[in-house]
């Protein structure tokens, strides 16, 4: 262990923290603290590379997140120990989502996800809401295509309840996070491919995408086209202030239900034989 490791620190408004953390969590692979504004990330490592991407993040999103970063050096200590202290375990819907080092609660779905791998961890408002629509709408036996898949976590919860899963992910590092959960959790998908919608000629019970309002319009007639008759879609990563754009992208299909945590909206759609 050396002396001394860096520490980044990154000052933003509250509602973000969890956004950005996952942005963080799918780019480095150690502990990621999480408080009231304030998101720390440490290593022995230098992380400047982080804070640049954080800050290109920052500019791509403009207006909507302001956040400042600030790196320091500090003396050693055990702060992985200090990270694993600071995760709590989540319920959502049927689920409970927890790290390794958590016990598992009885009379809900086991799901192990350690949350400095890539997106999602349960807490984001996101996943959160696409964990209670797959609680709500996925069955045994059923066919289930996550696109963007980063952690793997939705595609384990259809798992669980009896779907067969397919995943894919255009970040590579996204694909082997969602191998390690997988495997963590002595789980099995179908397939499991790096690119996105437009890589498979199957069709699908329920397509969930959990990605970000832009892409979701740009790959809208690709999702819609891998849905069956009849099936469901679950998309997913939508702030309020973009739902409108992504109601009209999708207009063809049926509004089934339409869920909003803090900012983020998930709408769950269902595709008539018709449409």
């Amino acid at each position: 262990m050396t002396k001394t490791y860096q520490e980044l620190t990154i000052t933003l408004d509250d509602r973000f923290v969890d956004l950005i953390s996952d942005f963080v969590a799918n780019i480095y692979g150690d502990g990621i603290e999480m408080a009231e504004g304030t998101i720390i990330v440490r290593s022995e490592n230098d992380l400047d590379y982080v804070r640049q991407a954080v800050e290109a993040l920052a500019d791509t999103l403009g207006d909507t997140v302001t956040l400042s970063c600030a790196i320091t050096e500090k003396e050693n200590q055990d702060w992985i120990q200090s990270y694993k202290d600071s995760v709590q375990p989540i319920e959502a819907g049927k689920f409970y989502i927890r790290p390794e080092w958590s016990a598992p609660k009885e009379a809900l779905i086991d799901i192990i996800v350690n949350p400095a791998l890539a997106f999602g961890s349960g807490h984001h408002g996101t996943t959160f809401s696409c964990l209670e629509a797959i609680g709500d709408h996925v069955q045994a036996g059923e066919s289930v295509l996550d696109v963007g898949c980063g952690s793997g976590i939705l595609g384990l919860a259809a798992g669980k309840l009896g779907a067969t899963v397919d995943l894919c992910d255009t970040d590579p590092i996204s694909i082997e996070s969602t191998e390690e959960n997988f495997l963590l959790n002595h789980a099995d998908y179908h397939g499991l491919w790096v690119g996105s919608v437009n890589k498979t000629e199957n069709k699908y019970a329920i397509v969930i995408a959990n990605i970000i309002a832009d892409v979701l319009k740009a790959i809208a007639s690709g999702l819609q086209e891998v849905v069956q008759d009849n099936g469901i879609l679950i998309i997913s990563g939508i702030l309020d202030t973009k739902e409108s754009s992504v109601l009209e992208a999708y207009s063809n299909l049926m509004l089934l239900e339409r869920k909003q945590k803090d900012e983020w909206v998930t709408l769950i759609y269902k595709k008539e034989t018709n449409g």
